[in-house]
């Protein structure tokens, strides 16, 4: 789980062609150029995770029940979102390092540290490292947006070959599968197997490969102006700004509220420079 996994494109990219069998003429690649082509959209769409395609569930009250219903510690509130806080900013700044299982043990057992830590002097006298690692898994639990599922069967029936493209440890491939994504997704790539994180164009670059794409015959939706608009159009790839919220987005930046609106935000798009 080092490296980036393709779930669908080797077949994809090769056609519906098997060595030694019979051409089909309107089928696999040539079908897919024909429809990118007619439908004027790209190819390949490259998508965030969190915030895009996944949320994650308010892990301080998961936490507070964690303590309480497995060691019978209460803590405030504020005492949790003070633990997942300090939690949180060390993932941020060390997600990389969960490249592989073992690695990402030593991840989750420093990060768990980190939550453990910040909590009350008598929560931290009852808890050794073990319990830790076990309550930040309780504390962290992912759902797909409402529109998500719809809207990347949408874009696959439209020819579109799909990759998520995310800063976060080896273990996104598995929140995915657990929340029946992979399916309807030709690859992910995570800052952790690629070695660079957005916006460094390494990892757009990385995506695209896996989505036999040139950066002009793709575009990237997320939810971050750094990390996904500029982090995209740096690797030459056109951008699309999410905001779930429904406000707008700076002057320039093609922005819509929902995944749903992704056919509509993609056709027609202006080529992109290629860097």
């Amino acid at each position: 789980m080092g490296r980036e996994v393709g779930t669908h494109s080797a077949h994809r990219a090769a056609g519906d062609r098997l060595p030694g069998g019979p051409a089909r003429p309107v089928h696999g690649r040539v079908r897919h150029l024909a429809v990118c082509f007619l439908n004027r959209l790209p190819e390949a769409l490259l998508l965030d995770a969190l915030g895009t395609l996944v949320a994650l569930e308010p892990p301080a009250p998961r936490l507070r029940r964690a303590l309480s219903s497995g060691f019978g510690i209460s803590v405030s509130e504020s005492d949790a979102k003070r633990a997942i806080a300090a939690e949180i900013a060390y993932y941020r700044s060390h997600l990389d390092e969960g490249r592989d299982e073992a690695t990402l043990a030593g991840l989750r057992r420093a990060c768990a540290q980190a939550m453990g830590g910040a909590l009350p002097s008598e929560a931290r006298e009852r808890l050794d490292p073990e319990a830790c690692v076990s309550l930040l898994l309780r504390s962290l639990e992912f759902s797909a947006f409402e529109d998500v599922r719809p809207s990347l069967r949408d874009l696959r029936d439209r020819g579109l070959r799909l990759v998520v493209v995310s800063n976060w440890d080896v273990s996104l491939t598995d929140v995915l599968r657990r929340l029946d994504l992979t399916c309807l997704l030709d690859g992910v790539v995570t800052s952790a197997g690629a070695g660079a994180r957005k916006p460094e164009a390494a990892i757009f670059k990385r995506a695209l490969h896996l989505a036999h794409a040139a950066p002009s015959r793709a575009a990237h939706v997320g939810d971050s102006l750094v990390e996904d608009v500029e982090g995209a159009r740096g690797a030459g790839i056109e951008a699309i700004l999410l905001r779930r919220d429904g406000s707008s987005g700076p002057p320039g930046v093609k922005t819509i509220p929902s995944l749903a609106d992704l056919p509509a935000a993609i056709e027609d798009q202006p080529p992109v420079a290629e860097p």
